[in-house]
């Protein structure tokens, strides 16, 4: 039996020299993981369908044996072209992508989280890219998954505290004109990540490379 589900794509890597292992971010089932057999192949109904951050209805058939599921249709709905456009943005959704599969679990309904990856995606490519779209991202990662730092404790300056707070209760359109100084810039970057290490216990390889 089908099941449907809406999804962003997090990551693919190949199967076989025919077929895609595809990585999903979905509302209802969390992030799961599906076969697309054929899909490498010139022909295949899934050719130009799948790849990182494209927003899809698709359906599946559960496996009972594994955690590899098969894909059975892809209709695309939003390819986020403008990602493209700048290596930059494709560096800063490609670490929110690492961050969300190394905090959550399969087949775990996330609607928050994948309402938080969208809007971080659609946001990205509205200004040059910048790192407190990636401190607002962890910052509402964690609130999500209960993990919001008490700022009243944290060892941080009243501006950075209050920038964080915005950063956090801010609608992503009012993110991207949040301009912290350099050194807030700094003061957030260490903050967040011995707070991230400490929680989650490491962090994807590249989240040093998005503040250079």
């Amino acid at each position: 039996m089908s099941e449907n589900a809406t999804g962003l794509i997090l990551r693919t890597r190949p199967l076989t020299e025919t077929s895609l292992i595809v990585h999903w971010l979905t509302p209802n089932f969390g992030r799961l993981a599906t076969v697309a057999k054929g899909a490498r192949r010139p022909k295949s109904p899934f050719r130009g369908k799948l790849d990182l951050f494209y927003q899809a209805d698709f359906s599946f058939a559960r496996s009972q044996r594994s955690e590899l599921h098969n894909l059975r249709e892809v209709a695309l709905r939003d390819t986020r072209a403008a990602l493209r456009k700048d290596l930059g943005y494709v560096e800063q959704a490609s670490y929110a992508a690492a961050l969300i599969e190394q905090s959550t679990e399969l087949d775990s309904p996330l609607p928050g989280i994948f309402d938080i990856m969208r809007g971080f995606l659609d946001a990205l490519p509205r200004q040059p890219p910048q790192p407190q779209a990636i401190f607002a991202l962890e910052m509402k990662l964690l609130a999500e998954l209960g993990l919001e730092p008490d700022l009243s404790e944290a060892r941080l300056t009243a501006g950075s505290s209050e920038v964080l707070k915005s950063l956090r209760t801010s609608d992503w359109p009012v993110v991207t004109v949040i301009k912290p100084s350099q050194a807030q810039m700094t003061e957030l970057r260490q903050f967040l990540h011995g707070f991230l290490i400490y929680h989650l216990g490491k962090l994807p390889a590249n989240r040093a490379s998005l503040f250079r």
